[in-house]
């Protein structure tokens, strides 16, 4: 199967903790329901830094990339399908899926 990365961009932040529960238990179970095809579940981002070319450091980013997950699946349409039973979406957030590419070995 071929491997795809799903980048979590945005998202409304719960307006309460029972908010943010119950969105959770959501989103785990949306993550069981995948089974194997889960090869790295949600990875959360935080303390972005930009290094720019001139080797300048400044804080943030240029994405609202929050984190990413990695998904086993027969197709990109298979993925797609996948991305769109994301109960991440309810929160107003969207997802960005691609194809992972192996790189040969050195």
């Amino acid at each position: 199967m071929t491997q795809f990365v799903f980048v979590y961009l945005g998202g409304d932040h719960p307006s309460s903790p029972e908010q943010a529960s119950k969105h959770f238990d959501k989103y785990m179970a949306w993550l069981s329901s995948l089974g194997d095809a889960v090869v790295s579940p949600t990875i959360p981002l935080k303390d972005t830094h930009t290094v720019s070319p001139d080797g300048t450091i400044r804080e943030g980013g240029s994405s609202a990339m929050s984190g990413f997950s990695i998904i086993k699946a027969d197709s990109l349409a298979a993925a797609l399908a996948i991305a769109q039973a994301c109960p991440f979406l309810e929160i107003g957030g969207s997802l960005e899926v691609s194809e992972l590419m192996q790189m040969p070995v050195q």
